[in-house]
């Protein structure tokens, strides 16, 4: 949950130089939405529901992979502040890989 929270300050703070509104939306919505996931799957309490928050968190942060591709393809972020995303992106996907499979069935 912190490195979701933590990936997302970082791509938030981006949004002044991402000129696409739409790129730059949708990555907002995304990246906002892995945090807001994973504290809904926390609160759940069977874990089919716990399981589908995660996934969905999971969802929504392969979705942000493109998009921060996008933006350093098109000069809207540098290499070094790009591979610092990826990498903290990469981080909070093995981490909800993880979380995933901790789910037990009921």
């Amino acid at each position: 949950y912190k490195k979701a929270l933590h990936l997302m300050l970082a791509i938030y703070t981006l949004n002044g130089s991402i000129k696409d509104r739409i790129i730059k939306d949708q990555l907002r919505r995304a990246v906002l939405s892995i945090p807001l996931n994973i504290a809904e799957g926390q609160g759940r309490i069977h874990s089919r529901e716990k399981r589908q928050f995660y996934n969905t968190a999971r969802g929504s942060l392969l979705e942000c992979v493109p998009l921060i591709q996008a933006c350093e393809q098109l000069g809207y972020i540098d290499k070094a502040k790009f591979q610092e995303i990826y990498a903290s992106a990469d981080e909070v996907g093995r981490m909800l890989n993880g979380l995933i499979r901790s789910v037990k069935p009921d």
